[in-house]
């Protein structure tokens, strides 16, 4: 078998918690190589629903060891938490199958503040981000001034580089008029956090090789989505890390010759949470139901989803721009209740009709979806187990998906539990170990 990178194809909520929790009995290791605590992962066992932040989603099972990588930025608040949320449930939880890089960089007091002041500062283009402090983590990276964990183990490099950045930062507040924070606070906070971290760091690239000479293989786990990377989304409404397939060997220190396949996770439908263009968005009762049915609420903030159709003209460049190998398809069962399902096969853009994605958000401001419609299938998708269980109407909806995207479907996701998959084994051979995927698929 490979080791596999499972990512978003679209603006991220796609569903890659339950399919990293599916796919994780096939793995020693799961490796998250970017994002922050912004990300929700949500996945059920048991009829329990837990929702992820920071810590990979293969965490859930037991023989796993689970790895937040370099390019992945850290909130010691939201780390701990989340351990203790976990430890909670009856998950054992600790530094001999969790680790976390010496090289990530952390979220500090200021960043909340500095986020709220620039989103407040644009006014009606609002991006629409958690104001968690992730994007100024990630500039202050970029502009090497950032405290990295394991500068959290040094008293005295921990101690100059909060005195500086907090320094720094009461010049921008003061320029706001927001008041300033004090250095003294944050930095016995931090002291009792580098206590705590200790254990769990480590030297993430030298841990991926050491597993891999063994021969185990890892499982590359992305947060958001491919139209919110820097780079290649729909910038500026987009979030500030590397969300493709190039940010796994950034973002963990491995070469790419070590990502040997790629598995995207795709929505039956579209959303998107916060501000930016959205060519199939449905401001109508459909949307709605689409929200109400498919529980599209953010699992980190609550915030409710944009609903559309399927567009299939940004998962073919999702695809494209990836090297997506395979296609795992979720939540067609929200679309159960309509007599009626559009896909969205191209755009308009005036006169021109465009097959390819625009990924300048003035352009897509202006496009109009051209749709394809197919008869609906109906509620009997929760209960499809194999491929010949699938319903005819549906069948055609896939392979019209597949054919535009230009991507195979391996797995069909048909509710939220581990049960409710449907493994195309065909097209999932090669990627995975079926045989050990399929142990998993337990109530």
């Amino acid at each position: 078998m490979a080791n596999l990178l499972v990512l978003g194809t679209q603006w991220g909520d796609e569903g890659k918690g339950k399919v990293v929790d599916l796919l994780t009995p096939a793995f020693p290791v799961v490796a998250r190589y970017q994002g922050g605590h912004n990300a929700g992962h949500t996945v059920y066992v048991q009829g329990r629903k837990i929702v992820l932040h920071l810590i990979p989603s293969g965490i859930l099972h037991a023989e796993t060891m689970c790895i937040i990588g370099n390019g992945v930025v850290v909130s010691p608040e939201a780390f701990f938490r989340e351990l203790a949320d976990l430890r909670a449930l009856g998950v054992a939880v600790g530094p001999a199958r969790l680790a976390v890089s010496k090289n990530a960089h952390l979220i500090m007091p200021y960043h909340p503040l500095v986020e709220k002041i620039s989103e407040e500062g644009r006014g009606e283009r609002k991006i629409g981000t958690t104001c968690r402090g992730i994007g100024p983590a990630y500039e202050d990276k970029a502009a090497r001034t950032g405290l990295r964990v394991g500068d959290l183990l040094e008293p005295s490099v921990r101690q100059d580089k909060i005195e500086a950045n907090v320094a720094a930062k009461n010049r921008l507040f003061a320029a706001y008029g927001v008041p300033g924070l004090e250095a003294r606070p944050i930095l016995d906070e931090y002291a009792r956090y580098a206590e705590m971290i200790a254990p769990f760091v480590r030297d993430v690239a030298l841990l991926l090789d050491e597993r891999m000479r063994r021969g185990q293989n890892i499982l590359f786990e992305g947060a958001q989505g491919v139209l919110l990377d820097l780079d290649h989304g729909t910038f500026p409404y987009v979030t500030s890390s590397s969300a493709t397939a190039g940010g796994v060997c950034t973002g963990l220190g491995l070469g790419p010759r070590h990502v040997n396949a790629i598995l995207g996770i795709t929505k039956a439908y579209t959303t998107r949470v916060g501000g930016g263009p959205f060519p199939t968005e449905l401001g109508d009762e459909v949307g709605r139901a689409l929200a109400k049915r498919g529980d599209e609420f953010g699992a980190t903030t609550g915030r409710p989803r944009r609903c559309g159709w399927f567009d299939a003209v940004a998962v073919r460049y999702a695809c494209l721009i990836n090297g997506i190998d395979r296609l795992a398809l979720t939540k067609p069962d929200v679309l159960g209740d309509q007599a009626e399902v559009k896909l969205c096969t191209a755009y308009r853009l005036g006169s021109e009709t465009l097959k390819s994605f625009p990924n300048e958000p003035w352009i897509l401001e202006k496009v109009s979806p051209v749709y394809r419609t197919f008869r609906g299938w109906g509620n009997s998708l929760p209960a499809a187990r194999t491929p010949d269980d699938l319903p005819a109407a549906f069948k055609d909806y896939l392979r019209a998906v597949e054919d535009l995207v230009e991507t195979r479907v391996a797995i069909v996701s048909t509710g939220v539990a581990r049960r409710e998959t449907v493994l195309l084994e065909t097209e999932l051979a090669g990627l995975v170990d079926v045989a050990k995927v399929r142990s998993g698929l337990a109530p």
